[in-house]
């Protein structure tokens, strides 16, 4: 889970009621990495922007992505490996690469877009549920 500021929170929730909460309207208009963030522009398909400046522009931590990315699996496939000792083959998630260096050098141009959308997606759950969670 990544810390959504309150500002953040609102910016979102207004985009995703411009929207008629159609989150398959949401898009990335731009992406970037730049330190420590990556940072996405958001807009709505229907009412593409003429700049980025009046894109909602969300940053996530390369920290944060990197759990994304481990989590959904995505630097990852399964496969079959034989215990070192005991020599038995067993099943398991074989590593491509660390989740940040495999989105660098290692994914293609469709792994990485995957990747942007499966980020936008966990932030858009997580601000659903966490919203959801609150008003109890």
């Amino acid at each position: 889970m990544i810390k959504l500021t309150q500002k953040l929170k609102d910016e979102l929730w207004w985009l995703v009621m411009s929207v008629d909460y159609d989150y398959s309207r949401i898009s990335i208009a731009d992406h970037e990495i730049n330190g420590d963030f990556l940072t996405l522009w958001l807009e709505d398909k229907q009412d593409f922007k003429n700049s980025l400046d009046d894109c909602l522009q969300l940053d996530i931590s390369l920290k944060n992505f990197a759990k994304m990315i481990r989590a959904d699996g995505l630097n990852s496939y399964e496969g079959t490996k034989m215990h070192p000792k005991k020599g038995f083959v067993y099943k398991t998630r074989i590593e491509i690469n660390e989740p940040i260096k495999w989105y660098r050098e290692d994914a293609g141009a469709s792994e990485q877009q995957w990747a942007r959308e499966a980020a936008l997606k966990n932030v858009l759950t997580q601000l659903v549920e966490s919203e959801v969670y609150d008003g109890r």
